[in-house]
């Protein structure tokens, strides 16, 4: 087997896609990797059994939650990456039966689905009006009896963002989030299930941006109030209507809090330079017990017992992994796998590039951070640079980048400004210019930094990344020297603002008004300046155009309509589509081809 063979066969999983069940005798989520799509596994908190596969399907299938009675999960499945989601349930005892719960291939967007303690009622997000049989621009909340196929609605908001109604643990309310007038505010509301009330939980005055999940007692939330340089985290009281404060501390950049079902505990994820740090908070006393440092990150999930905790656990030379550990003794040498991954690949970790930190300084002086990936024999150097731009990428096995060193690429994986995992302060930092900003030039400077070092060469530096990496390489071809930037690779990239905003997901378009200052009507100069499409005359390096054709976050009429500008210009051009494929290259026949190609493009691009 050939290290492109292993490496994409290697089990990984997103984190967005693994809950423990309510019980707390089973981890489950999504893997991709094993099979041609992403399939849905469950293991035992024990370690008693090894992981039970609940789907074997051709088409992504991924967790969504698990039944209240913890016998269940519900998972959704779309079509070849369309995100047109539908939703299935599948019972412990009888893996592999998906028992459809919704329409297949439906009109609309669907967000999340939980099954009401009755067994009867469904909630989920989707961007229809059921009674009027028409899309809506928002996503409502709706409670759907799957006894008489009635769907009430339980929420009309009337703009919203991507995300997921959370039933609460006694079947009351349900919670979800609502964007403000100002498209960068984000509040949660409660609305109890017969659709009579809808209310704010937090001051959208006093926190612009919150969130928040439930306690198991569905009685109490954990709330994240933002402010300027922080977030205030706090239990409130559904009752009472009052939040109780239990760390104010401008010092902490806390990103993820939850009360896990089996704790009385809130599990605190905080990151600083893209690092993981967690602790478990008491709410009654306010007691915090942290979690010793561990090389990667440790992700508490859920209690197992008195002393013993399930938790995620991943470096770059860790596959994803859900691991057994004692609180009093946190030692990765330790730990028990409940996934049993090194069991599934012929790799071991030496046969993983660990990541190093590497940090450089922007045009204005910003600290940037990125992780750098040394090849043994380098023949040039690659720039993945990660989509969201909200999000950021971590000490972790990427594939991708994992195979591009291999193939003797050192890989520069920068966190520019406007990612997550550093403090408020920079996440916003993005929005002062709007994309194709700073944000751009924390790139370059950044491959300058490298061949400064030594480590990267003049004309022999290519970037490649998906979403906004995938515009950030369209800007950097159509924008820096090919001294600086030699061949681009964008997938799934926005070129065109404007298009992009008028063709993509209603509730994306939020998005880009925040991180514009505006929508193309209010600002069309802006947009258009930040546009890669608008400068494709200034292209002098190799390019290559990768598209997913499913895609509807950055549709193909992003591809359409700069190839036409290209192929007017007289530009030369690859361009590799794939049928079946969304938003971004997931399936491993297709993946392996990508990474196989992106790698003999640069190849080629830099004079071999």
């Amino acid at each position: 087997m050939t290290f492109l063979d292993a490496i994409f066969q290697l089990p990984y999983m997103e984190r967005e896609f693994m809950r423990a069940s309510p019980d707390g005798r089973w981890i489950a989520w999504s893997w991709y990797g094993i099979g041609p799509c992403a399939d849905v596994y469950a293991a035992p908190t024990d370690a008693s059994a090894p992981p039970l596969r609940l789907s074997d399907t051709r088409e992504n299938t991924l967790l969504v939650a698990w039944t209240p009675d913890s016998r269940a999960v519900l998972v959704h499945q779309d079509h070849d990456g369309d995100e047109r989601f539908q939703l299935f349930r599948i019972e412990l005892a009888r893996p592999c039966e998906l028992i459809p719960l919704t329409e297949a291939q439906p009109n609309y967007f669907l967000r999340g689905g939980e099954l009401h303690p009755n067994g009867r009622w469904l909630v989920y997000g989707a961007n229809y009006d059921f009674d009027a049989r028409r899309e809506t621009e928002a996503t409502w909340v709706w409670r759907h009896d799957l006894e008489t196929g009635e769907r009430r609605a339980l929420a009309r908001p009337t703009r919203t963002r991507w995300s997921a109604p959370q039933l609460s643990p006694t079947g009351t309310q349900v919670l979800y989030e609502r964007v403000g007038a100002n498209p960068s505010h984000r509040s949660m509301w409660l609305a109890d299930v017969e659709g009579n009330t809808d209310r704010a939980v937090l001051d959208e005055n006093a926190f612009p941006r919150s969130s928040a999940s439930w306690f198991p007692d569905g009685k109490r939330l954990v709330v994240l109030g933002e402010t300027d340089t922080h977030r205030k985290l706090g239990v409130y009281d559904i009752e009472r209507g009052i939040a109780r404060w239990l760390i104010d501390d401008a010092a902490r950049n806390i990103e993820k809090a939850f009360a896990p079902f089996g704790s009385e505990c809130i599990v605190v994820i905080e990151l600083y330079d893209a690092h993981m740090t967690s602790s478990l908070l008491d709410p009654a006393t306010g007691a915090e017990c942290r979690m010793p440092k561990t090389r990667g990150d440790l992700m508490p999930l859920a209690p197992v017992r008195e002393t013993d905790w399930v938790g995620m656990y991943a470096h770059s030379q860790q596959p994803d992994d859900f691991v057994r550990f004692r609180l009093d003794a946190v030692d990765a040498s330790r730990f028990v796998s409940l996934t049993r991954v090194w069991e599934k690949t012929t790799l071991t970790r030496a046969d993983f590039v660990a990541a190093q930190d590497f940090h450089w300084q922007s045009v204005d002086g910003l600290e940037i951070q990125g992780w750098l990936y040394h090849a043994e024999k380098p023949r040039g150097t690659i720039v993945y640079v990660h989509g969201g731009p909200t999000w950021h990428h971590e000490d972790r096995i990427n594939p991708e980048i994992q195979f591009y060193v291999r193939a003797g690429f050192n890989v520069l994986d920068p966190n520019y400004r406007g990612s997550t995992g550093f403090s408020i302060a920079y996440r916003e930092a993005i929005k002062r210019e709007g994309w194709g900003g700073l944000e751009q030039e924390d790139i370059r400077t950044g491959i300058a930094a490298l061949q400064r070092a030594g480590i990267a060469e003049k004309f022999r530096v290519g970037i490649t990344g998906t979403s906004y990496g995938g515009y950030s390489a369209w800007w950097a071809i159509t924008h820096f020297s090919t001294e600086i930037v030699a061949a681009a690779a964008p997938v799934c990239g926005m070129t065109d603002l404007v298009i992009d905003y008028e063709t993509t997901r209603p509730d994306l378009r939020p998005l880009s008004e925040e991180m514009m200052g505006g929508s193309p009507m209010q600002i069309p100069e802006k947009y258009r300046a930040r546009s890669p499409i608008h400068f494709v005359q200034n292209l002098r390096g190799k390019l290559l155009i990768v598209q997913g054709m499913q895609d509807p976050n950055v549709t193909p009429e992003n591809v359409r309509v700069v190839t036409e500008r290209l192929q007017d210009a007289g530009i030369e051009y690859r361009l590799l589509v794939f049928e079946d494929e969304g938003h971004g290259i997931y399936k491993p026949k297709n993946l392996m081809r990508l990474c196989e190609e992106i790698a003999e493009f640069f190849g080629r691009a830099f004079g071999e």
